[in-house]
């Protein structure tokens, strides 16, 4: 089988991208793009242009004429005050989801945007409010910064996950055998994340997510909306055709615990296999042992050596390393930490598409966590891409 995977760095004015490309074979090529503003002088109007013109240039003269964006994240420095630039620039759009959540890039600038292209797809917004991407026997459901009114965190996450059955059923999945990753961004985390495991823990019961089943692949970390009253922002990926064997969970049991056993309910990682390639998506992870406990407290270049280290543990576990790694989100508790962790990843990750964001993570002795997704070619009797 014939796989190639590039990743280089394009520079333009006022902004700059690190990109990764999956090729295999004669199937769905994919990419994963991480654009930067790099005047940190410029407005937000100006630096979301500087990223727009970067994007729409990558699109025009680097990518596949048929690449489709199939999901969006905006980090952003101030929500309330620049989500509306970001709705007027994407208004147009009707065929992917655009995840907007405040956590502000720690190199200075006020936004970054992630961006993930397929080639040989289709697109469309379905009735259910979910975004679809379909090759093959395979649909794609991708929903961004859901959010609801309700007056507490437990009561939005419960509210969210309830909305999100409905949605996936709508299209003949349901959370169980069909989501593969959530994210949950939430506001004042250090008060709100119980209320979050609770109202998660409450729907997982009626869904058949226990610790004797499994879990769903998330982070649940720092972030903020553009509305100050809510307190939990949701976005998810779910895929439908695929058959239960397909999926696998990831435990690197030597390195990290079931989080079940302190009260949460995620998986730590999970891969899905298709006739030409793997997927791999490894939830946010710290520097945590076996145990449960916090390693190194208060060191944050050994916890970021830690959590690397358990990453790699997850990697290893789907046969995956850190070369198949697409992208990279790395969120800091403590803004002072930047610079030793930025000097890190540039010396380790050179040319990968990362971002570094202000966003604490739910335990306050944890000042690092990082999340990735990758993927692996392989060759089997299912349905490729």
């Amino acid at each position: 089988m014939n796989m190639n995977i590039k990743q280089h760095i394009i520079t333009a004015c006022n902004a700059y991208a690190e990109i990764f490309n999956f090729a295999c074979g004669k199937g769905v090529e994919e990419f994963h793009l991480m654009i930067h503003a790099s005047n940190h002088e410029l407005t937000f109007g100006g630096q979301l242009k500087a990223i727009a013109h970067l994007y729409e240039d990558i699109c025009k003269n680097e990518l596949p004429t048929d690449a489709c964006p199939v999901f969006k994240r905006y980090f952003v420095s101030d929500a309330a005050n620049q989500t509306s630039d970001i709705c007027t620039y994407e208004a147009s759009n009707d065929s992917h989801s655009v995840s907007i959540v405040q956590q502000p890039p720690l190199d200075g600038t006020k936004i970054a945007l992630w961006c993930y292209l397929q080639t040989k797809i289709t697109t469309k917004k379905n009735n259910s409010g979910l975004y679809e991407s379909k090759h093959g026997s395979y649909k794609h459901f991708w929903n961004a910064s859901a959010h609801i009114d309700a007056d507490s965190s437990e009561n939005q996450t419960r509210l969210l996950l309830d909305e999100y059955v409905r949605q996936l059923d709508s299209e003949g999945c349901n959370l169980a055998e069909n989501c593969v990753r959530t994210w949950f961004f939430v506001n004042d985390i250090d008060n709100n994340y119980a209320g979050v495991v609770k109202g998660r823990n409450e729907v997982f019961d009626t869904q058949g997510l226990t610790k004797d089943t499994h879990f769903i692949a998330s982070t649940g970390i720092g972030g903020r909306h553009s509305e100050h009253q809510t307190s939990v922002l949701l976005d998810n990926y779910a895929i439908s055709g695929i058959r239960p064997e397909q999926i696998k969970h990831l435990y690197a049991a030597s390195h990290l615990n079931r989080t079940s056993e302190y009260g949460v309910r995620f998986e730590r990682g999970t891969c899905v296999d298709y006739g030409d390639r793997r997927h791999v998506f490894i939830s946010g992870t710290a520097s945590i042992d076996n145990k449960g406990n916090i390693m190194y407290p208060g060191d944050i270049v050994r916890q970021t050596y830690r959590m690397w280290e358990n990453v790699e543990a997850l990697l290893t576990e789907a046969e995956c390393t850190f070369e198949h790694v697409a992208q990279i989100i790395v969120y800091l508790r403590d803004t002072g930490d930047y610079s030793i962790v930025r000097k890190l990843f540039t010396e380790r990750f050179p040319k990968k598409p990362v971002v570094i964001v202000w966003a604490p993570v739910c335990r306050p002795g944890w000042l690092i966590e990082m999340e990735c997704m990758g993927i692996v070619p392989a060759n089997n009797s299912y349905e490729p891409l």
